[in-house]
Order: C-alpha cells, then sequence, then structure tokens
C-alpha cells in the first residue's frame, strides 16, 4: 500500500519555511510521503529539513520586486506555475496539499483548488498574508496560528498555534537560570534576515549597562552580512563578549541558555521564545503588513512574559532600560520565564497534522517513522 503524499508549498523566508519544517518532521513521523514546493530563496532553509523531504523549487513571482516589465509578467508567470503544477499533481496526486504563505506556494494551492484536491493553509500571523488571503476563501480548511486571526466573513478558521522544529520542542521549557553575578547571555534575533534597527540600536544599548553587569554578559547577535562586521567591532571596542552572525544554526541552544531574548516579533520568533520559555524583549517589525507583528507580539505582552518596544519609540535610552528591567530582577525574569511556557502550544505541529489527516480521511497514525 502507498504512503499517504502530502505536499507543503512555502514561501522563502524562515518564517513560512520553519513552520513548514515542522510539519514535514510530524507527518514523515506518522508514515507520509512529503514534497516541500518552494522557490530558490526557501531553499536556503531546506537544510533543517528531514533528508526523506522531497524538495522542488518552483519559480517565484512577485509584485512586490522587479521593475515595470517584470511585473507585468507576473500573471503570466503565475498562470504558468499552476499550470505546470496542475500537469504534475494529475500524474502524482497528493492526499493533501498545505500552504503556508508566501508567492512561492500559489502555484501548489492553485493546482490543488483547480484539481479540487483537498487543501488547507496556515497563517501564522495574526493577519492574513497576501497569498493566504486570496485563498482564504478556496481552501478546506484555513489553520491559525496566531489568536485571534481575522478572516474573511464565512470562513472557519481553526487555531492549532504555529508548529515549532524538534530542535525547538526538544527544548520546551527548558530550565531557565535567573540573571545573576554569574555568566549570562543575551540573544539578538531579528527574523531570518536580520534587522538593522537592532544592529543599530542594540548594542549602544548593552555598552550602556552598569559595569557590573557588563562584566557578567555574553552576547549572540544575529545582524544582516552588510551590518556584521561593524556590530562585531561595536562590541570589541567597548569590551563585550559578542558572537555576531547573519544565522544561527544552534539557536535552539543559544536561546536555551539565554537570560534575555531582544527579537522582532516575527511569528515564529514568538513561537519559538514561548515554547523554550525565555523573557523577551520584542520589537515590531513597523512595516509588516497589517501591523501583524504587533498582534504576533501581543499575546507574550499580555501573559507578562515580554516587554513590547514599538520601533517609534526604540531608543538606545528605552532599550537599555527594560535590558536592565529583567537583567536585575531575577525573580521577575523567571516569571517571565514561566509565563512564556504557560502561554506557549508546543503541540501546535501535532494538531496541524491531524487537521492534514482529518482532511485527507486517514486515521492519525502513531509518530514511529524515521525521520531520515
Amino acid at each position: 500500500m502507498s504512503k499517504p503524499y502530502l505536499v507543503i508549498a512555502a514561501g522563502g523566508t524562515g518564517g513560512h519555511m520553519f513552520p513548514a519544517q515542522a510539519l514535514a518532521e510530524v507527518m514523515l513521523r506518522r508514515g507520509w510521503r512529503v514534497k516541500l514546493s518552494t522557490d530558490a530563496r526557501g531553499a536556503r532553509y531546506t537544510g533543517g529539513f528531514p533528508h526523506s523531504t522531497e524538495i522542488e523549487q518552483v519559480s517565484s513571482a512577485t509584485f512586490a520586486r522587479g521593475g515595470v516589465t517584470a511585473k507585468a509578467l507576473v500573471p503570466f508567470r503565475i498562470v504558468g506555475g499552476v499550470a505546470s503544477m496542475a500537469a504534475r499533481m494529475l500524474k502524482d496526486k497528493p492526499d493533501v496539499v498545505v500552504g503556508f504563505g508566501g508567492y512561492p506556494s500559489i502555484p501548489a494551492l492553485g493546482a490543488a483548488w483547480a484539481l479540487r484536491r483537498p487543501r488547507m493553509i496556515h497563517e501564522q500571523n495574526g493577519v492574513l498574508g497576501r497569498v493566504n488571503g486570496i485563498f482564504a476563501t478556496r481552501v478546506d480548511q484555513v489553520a491559525c496560528g496566531t489568536w485571534p486571526t481575522a478572516v474573511p466573513d464565512g470562513v472557519a478558521a481553526v487555531h492549532v498555534g504555529n508548529p515549532v522544529r524538534l530542535s525547538i520542542k526538544d527544548r520546551a521549557a527548558a530550565a531557565y537560570i535567573s540573571p545573576g553575578e554569574y555568566p549570562m547571555s543575551i540573544l539578538v534575533i531579528g527574523g531570518s534576515q536580520g534587522a538593522r534597527i537592532l544592529s543599530d540600536v542594540v548594542p549602544p544599548a548593552i555598552a550602556a549597562l552598569p559595569l557590573d553587569t557588563l562584566q557578567h554578559l555574553r552576547v549572540s547577535h544575529q545582524a544582516r552580512d552588510e551590518d556584521g562586521e561593524r556590530v562585531a567591532a561595536y562590541y570589541a571596542e567597548n569590551g563585550i563578549t559578542a558572537d555576531v552572525q547573519p544565522f544561527f544554526n544552534d539557536l535552539p541552544n543559544r536561546m536555551s541558555e539565554a537570560q534575555l531574548v531582544i527579537s522582532r516579533s516575527g511569528a515564529s520568533s514568538v513561537a519559538d521564545i514561548s515554547v523554550i520559555g525565555r523573557p523577551s524583549i520584542l520589537v515590531p517589525y513597523a512595516a509588516a503588513t497589517g501591523d501583524h507583528q504587533t498582534a504576533n507580539a501581543q499575546g507574550l505582552v499580555e501573559a507578562g512574559a515580554a516587554i513590547r518596544i514599538p520601533e517609534s519609540m526604540l531608543t538606545v535610552e528605552s532599550l537599555s532600560e527594560q535590558i536592565a528591567a529583567v537583567l536585575n530582577n531575577p525573580d521577575a525574569a523567571l516569571q517571565m520565564s514561566l509565563a512564556a511556557v504557560r502561554y506557549s502550544k508546543p503541540d501546535a505541529a501535532d494538531d496541524l497534522a491531524a487537521l492534514v489527516e482529518t482532511l485527507a480521511g486517514h486515521r492519525p497514525q502513531d509518530p514511529e517513522g524515521s525521520l531520515e
């Protein structure tokens, strides 16, 4: 008997790719065959996917980039991509197609809609992205990572949470060492692409801390390639031990060891922080569609697990003050850590997998399969 077959379609950012990876991990363990459909940008994140995941690159077309001619060709490229994917699905019929957003998810979702294959979307943010907004009324199921999520009238959405990778889930509710007069760690992450404003403001904000705090600190700072050298130099000039990289492959380990996380409030970052359970200072990306990063942060803030600083109010002084408020109050920091864990949904990937199996008409299986 052939394995049930899932096609996962996701765009080229970590915000889409990490929850896609989490679902792939669970479905493979449940005995499914899994194919990922993404573009060249998304392919950069496939190194963490289980080796048995089939990877298929599609040509991405977006109205957000390129000149007038390129944008004029977008509809034709989209139609061509959908037609090509439909031809493949006629030969190799998926039991379910799941889209996680981004323009590269259009071919698979569009083909599944045209062929009436079972299909669903997962929206990570509190506001539907452009592509998910298009397909919300054209799929059989809408799953949401952030709650509440605004969806079109007549669409019933299910809150499953944002799936986290096994490497994150393995550290769920990791023991938290409260700040004190011993080595402490701050983790700075700006989403999968880094964040220039954090590279501009965080280093001087940390440098402004009292010397008796600084002497115990080490920093892991994710910075864009073009910012990395100056960020590393600033830390070095101010005598701060820092590891500056464009991407941390060992992020779960660094987050587990951190006393404080300073981050954008992308959906995957918020999910990782809450599952591991760390105090955080969140700076929503002001230009995010529908201001969805502010919505993403709301739950952790209301739970008492995070401090949110709007980008318009982020200064060296305001950030330094909030960093000190966490590091100088170990009992409060511990309570923030516990609150984050209480807010988290570590089983989101399993809940999403159950929806997939229900949609396919398959009975759930025990997760005994191999991930290799």
